[in-house]
C-alpha cells in the first residue's frame, strides 16, 4: 500500500511539474534559477452565455452512456488521483482568494446583511439575536388581550425541555379535570404550592403560575389539618364554579397548544442580470459555529493537501462532507432565470427543495407556469423532500430556472413577450456588485 501512495504522489508531481522542468522523474529536475515576481493576471469571471453553455455541455456529458469500466485497482488509482488534484487545486485557490482580499484591504460586502425573523404577533422583523426578546415583548404585552392564552404562549414557547413541558401540561390537566368533573369536592379546589409533584413537574416551569392566576386561582395561607403551621395554597376562587366551561377551555387550549415560533425571514431579492451572480460573501449569522471557530477552519483548510495523500473511500468522503453540512444552520439560494435575472432568498438548510420550488412560484406572474431547477452542474432537483444539506446547496449556492420548452412556445405565440416575475419584484430589481 505505501508503494502504491508513492506512485500517486510520484504521478502527481511529475504532471504538475513547471516550465523548465524534466518531465521524467520529478526528483531529479534541475533547479531554477530565481526569478522576478511577476504579479498574475486577474482572471475574468466567465459570462452567463459561458455558464449557461457548461451547464448544458455537463448534462450532455451526463447523458451519454458509460463504456466499459476498469479494473477496481485501477479506479481507485484513477479516483485518488483525481481527488487529490482537486483539492490541491481547491487549496491554491481558496489562498488566493484570501490573498486577493487581503491586497484589496478588507473583506468584500456580505451578499445579505444577516439572517432575520419574523414575529407572528406583531409581525416586526428583528435580527436573529434579537428575536426571543422580541418574543417575550409580544407576549408580554398580550396579557393585556388574553392572559389565559398568554401564560399558555410563555408555557410552551420559553420552557426547552420538551419532556418536561408535556408532563407539566399532563399534571396540570389532571388538576383541573378533577375540578370540572367534581367540582362539589373542596379538596380538588385546592393545590398545596409545597406538593413534591407540584414542585417538580409544575412551579419550576415558567408561565404556569401566571396559568393559574389567569385561569381562576388565587394563593391563600391555610392551616394545615393536625398541626399548627400553615402552608400556601392555590384555591379556586369561588365565582369560577359557575363559569367550569371557561375552565374546561383553558385545559383544551393548554393541551393543544405548540410553542410559538419567529418564522424566519425569505428576504426575497431580485437581482439584474450579473456575471458575479456565483459569488457569494455571507455574515456570521448563517454559520452555527462563532467567528473564532470558523477562521480556525478555514486555516485547517489550508491544510488539504496533507490530509488528501490518506485514501479514503467514497462513502467516507460523504460521511466526512455530511459533517461539515452540519456546520450550516442556513443556506443563501439564488436562482438564475433564462433571462438572467436572479431571485435570491434566506433558507434553513435542513429545509426540502419543495420549499425552494414555492418561493420561486410566488415570484412568478403566473404561478402555474412548470418548471425545474437544475443545481451547480446542471443537475436536476427532481426529489423534493431531499433537504439543502442533503443537496449539498449549503452554506450558499447558485442554480438555473429552465421552462417546459413546449408549453413556453405555445406561451410565447398566443401573447405578447413579458417577464414572467412579478411586476413589484422587477420594479425592485437591484445589482449585485
Amino acid at each position: 500500500m505505501r508503494k502504491f501512495f508513492q506512485e500517486i504522489k510520484a504521478d502527481l508531481k511529475f504532471k504538475t511539474a513547471g516550465p523548465g522542468q524534466k518531465l521524467s522523474e520529478p526528483s531529479r529536475a534541475p533547479k531554477e534559477k530565481p526569478k522576478a515576481e511577476v504579479a498574475p493576471k486577474p482572471r475574468q469571471a466567465p459570462t452567463d452565455e459561458a455558464q449557461r453553455a457548461a451547464a448544458a455541455a455537463l448534462a450532455r456529458l451526463e447523458l451519454k452512456p458509460k463504456g466499459k469500466a476498469p479494473s477496481s485497482q485501477e479506479t481507485i488509482k484513477n479516483q485518488v488521483r483525481k481527488e487529490l488534484m482537486a483539492e490541491a487545486a481547491a487549496s491554491e485557490k481558496g489562498l488566493s482568494m484570501e490573498e486577493k482580499g487581503q491586497e484589496e484591504g478588507g473583506a468584500a460586502a456580505p451578499s445579505v446583511s444577516g439572517v432575520y425573523f419574523i414575529c407572528p404577533l406583531t409581525g416586526a422583523i428583528v435580527r436573529k439575536d434579537q428575536k426571543e426578546k422580541q418574543l417575550r415583548e409580544a407576549i408580554q404585552a398580550y396579557y393585556s388581550v388574553d392572559p389565559v392564552a398568554a401564560s399558555i404562549m410563555e408555557i410552551h414557547t420559553f420552557n426547552k425541555d420538551r419532556e418536561k413541558v408535556q408532563l407539566c401540561v399532563e399534571t396540570m390537566a389532571k388538576y383541573l379535570d378533577n375540578i370540572y368533573l367534581h367540582p362539589e369536592e373542596e379538596k380538588y379546589r385546592k393545590i398545596k404550592l409545597q406538593n413534591k409533584v407540584f414542585q417538580e413537574r409544575i412551579s419550576c416551569l415558567e408561565g404556569t403560575h401566571k396559568f393559574f392566576q389567569a385561569v381562576g386561582f388565587e394563593t391563600k395561607t391555610l392551616p394545615v389539618p393536625g398541626q399548627d403551621t400553615t402552608e400556601e395554597f392555590y384555591v379556586l376562587k369561588e365565582e369560577m364554579l359557575n363559569r367550569l366551561e371557561e375552565l374546561k377551555d383553558g385545559k383544551e387550549q393548554l393541551q393543544s397548544s405548540e410553542p410559538v415560533r419567529a418564522q424566519l425571514h425569505r428576504q426575497p431579492t431580485l437581482f439584474r442580470p450579473s456575471p458575479a451572480a456565483a459569488h457569494f460573501e455571507l455574515p456570521h449569522d448563517f454559520f452555527s459555529l462563532t467567528a473564532d471557530e470558523l477562521r480556525r477552519e478555514q486555516r485547517l483548510r489550508t491544510e488539504a493537501v496533507e490530509k488528501a495523500l490518506m485514501l479514503r473511500t467514497r462513502a467516507m468522503r460523504e460521511k466526512e462532507e455530511q459533517r461539515e453540512m452540519r456546520k450550516y444552520n442556513y443556506t443563501l439560494l439564488r436562482v438564475r432565470f433564462p433571462d438572467g435575472y436572479i431571485l435570491q432568498g434566506t433558507f434553513y438548510a435542513r429545509e426540502s427543495v419543495s420549499v425552494l420550488y414555492n418561493f420561486v412560484r410566488e415570484a412568478l406572474r403566473d404561478d402555474w407556469l412548470p418548471f425545474e431547477l437544475l443545481g451547480p452542474g446542471g443537475l436536476k432537483l427532481t426529489d423534493e423532500n431531499l433537504a439543502f444539506n442533503e443537496c449539498g446547496l449549503v452554506p450558499s449556492a447558485l442554480l438555473s430556472l429552465a421552462w417546459d420548452a413546449e408549453l413556453m412556445a405555445d406561451v410565447e405565440a398566443a401573447e405578447e413577450q413579458h417577464s414572467p416575475l412579478r411586476p413589484e419584484l422587477l420594479a425592485g430589481a437591484q445589482s449585485l456588485s
